[in-house]
């Protein structure tokens, strides 16, 4: 329960943010909601290679490189997803960076509220 929770969230998220930047674009809610699906199998079963393969070069930029990372994950979303468009690698780069901030914070703020 908790994870389809995760990704409606998530979904709201892709939604809003892409009607706030111009080079994200997400149909309907429906399309935010596998968008937000792909990117969560994404990131347990391509971040982690990519991950591994780029070790040496993410521990050389201090960690900076896994937001080219993100980035490629967003852009490999874009590519699976046909009613979901990314105009590039810096607006990929800026939605990750956006999806991954808001992400921390509605969650922590659910789980807390879960908590109660």
């Amino acid at each position: 329960m908790k994870v389809l929770l995760q990704i409606i969230l998530t979904g709201i998220i892709v939604l809003v943010l892409s009607n706030i930047l111009g080079g994200v674009y997400v149909s309907d809610f429906f399309t935010a909601i596998v968008v937000a699906a792909i990117l969560a199998l994404l990131n347990i079963f391509v971040k982690p290679i990519l991950l591994i393969l780029t070790l040496p070069v993410t521990v050389v930029t201090f960690g900076l490189f896994l937001l080219v990372i993100n980035a490629l994950i967003i852009l490999m979303a874009d590519g699976l997803v046909d009613a979901f468009r990314v105009d590039g690698f810096w607006w990929a780069v800026l939605f990750s960076i956006l999806l991954s901030f808001l992400q921390s914070i509605i969650f922590s703020v659910a789980e807390r509220s879960g908590r109660r």
